[in-house]
């Protein structure tokens, strides 16, 4: 494999650069940076790796080979599945955010056959439920999040055009799979506001109807209240369900992308709210 200069095209992507380097092949090139996505070092897996693979997404390079990118990409979320703790976690969460790259590309340029995103969407959904590694920020390696990335991930699904209300219904289960799941940690690295902000995405497509989406979130505040075990720390039961619901209310009040549902939902979200929060909004004082 030809040997790059990594500095000296990070520096010219820096300056403004979106095309890869004359002199060498865009394949290489590639399987080199797919390989960096593992790597420990931060500079090296976000810095180089994804900073130049999403770029030239963006910039069109890989119109014409999306679809192997995105498989590639797919590929990646099986390595290491199942771990916990471990180096492996790189390369699946990295993997997933280049996949949503490619999700919103074909978005904007409407290249791809409606069964390769839904099958990309297959994937992302299969991975989402079963990572066991989510961890956020990982002292001396940087960002693992693959809780966030993979909501970023839904929320590039939610935009897609191949998305109907039978697709988006089953993101909005597979957020609350992976929410309410007894393997998912306490999320304290921003993880809910990106997990609304996905469910958000979902909402502004206007397809789910209310008799979906009520008991969706009837579905969270029971784990926004459910009763831990005697001995075991409660918020760990709850404290997810509880912020994602705080975190989805929030946005839904202030953004300034409404919905169609947004009034009902609203009332439905309040009176979630309360009752998980009963003691908060005691109004004797």
């Amino acid at each position: 494999m030809v040997t790059v200069d990594w500095a000296r095209l990070q520096q010219a992507l820096r300056d403004g650069e979106t095309r890869p380097p004359a002199g060498h092949q865009l394949s290489d090139l590639t399987a080199q940076l797919t390989q960096m996505l593992g790597d420990t070092d931060p500079q090296v897996r976000d810095g180089l790796a994804y900073s130049f693979l999403a770029t030239w997404i963006e910039g069109g390079v890989y119109d014409d080979l999306l679809a192997g990118l995105g498989d590639g990409m797919c590929a990646g979320l099986d390595a290491g599945l199942g771990d916990r703790e471990s180096d492996s976690v790189f390369r699946r969460s990295f993997s997933v955010l280049l996949l949503a790259e490619c999700i919103e590309r074909d978005s904007r340029i409407r290249r791809l056959p409606p069964s390769r995103v839904l099958e990309w969407g297959d994937r992302i959904a299969t991975w989402y439920v079963r990572e066991r590694d989510l961890r956020g920020f990982v002292p001396g390696k940087g960002w693992a999040h693959a809780a966030a990335y993979g909501a970023d991930a839904i929320a590039a699904l939610a935009r897609s055009r191949h998305f109907g209300m039978t697709e988006l219904t089953v993101l909005l289960d597979v957020i609350a799979d992976r929410v309410l799941s007894p393997d998912t940690p306490p999320l304290n690295h921003g993880e809910p506001d990106r997990i609304a902000h996905a469910v958000m995405e979902i909402l502004r497509r206007d397809r789910v109807p209310l008799s979906v989406l009520e008991p969706w979130i009837v579905r969270l505040e029971r784990g926004a209240r459910a009763k831990p075990a005697p001995g075991r720390d409660p918020y760990r039961a709850t404290g997810n369900a509880q912020a994602v619901l705080r975190a989805l209310y929030l946005q839904l009040t202030i953004s300034p992308r409404h919905p169609a549902v947004r009034p009902d939902l609203l009332l439905a979200l309040v009176a979630s709210l309360r009752r998980v929060h009963p003691y908060f909004l005691d109004d004797r004082g």
